[in-house]
């Protein structure tokens, strides 16, 4: 969805070049170029994953998932300052990027990468550990 919205704000920004004698082509060559850029930023960046997920965690419907979502995410920030929860939600669901966050909290872009950094890694050890006792009491029965 993201790759179609870009290709079209592609087009409406260059319809002038669309004129030509074979705007297929064209569109097909920025659909292509656009697509192959959507691929190869979630290889080089995947905690966009993380964003997706917090997400999904936000949107929940059900009381009780999102009490647990709750629980999840009081032990992720526990040990967090409140600006690392400001930086998150900025940058995984707001979809600013490390420069923007950086100006509206005050920091540098490094240090707003240490943070994101710092904070996935808490987020998988904690997803392994929830993980492990299920795949040990799964080996045990």
């Amino acid at each position: 969805m993201d790759a179609m919205h870009d290709v079209f704000v592609k087009v409406i920004a260059r319809q002038d070049v669309l004129t030509a004698e074979a705007p297929s082509s064209l569109l097909y060559r920025m659909a292509t170029n656009t697509c192959l850029n959507v691929l190869r930023t979630k290889r080089r960046r995947p905690e966009v994953l993380d964003g997706e997920l917090l997400l999904r965690i936000a949107v929940l419907d059900d009381a009780e998932d999102r009490t647990a979502a709750r629980l999840v995410l009081a032990k992720l920030f526990r040990r967090e300052q409140e600006s690392t929860a400001t930086i998150a939600v900025m940058h995984l669901l707001d979809g600013m990027t490390h420069q923007e966050v950086a100006d509206a909290v005050g920091m540098s872009v490094s240090g707003v990468r240490k943070r994101l950094r710092v904070l996935r890694a808490r987020l998988h050890t904690m997803e392994a550990e929830a993980q492990a006792p299920a795949a040990h009491h799964g080996r045990m029965s």
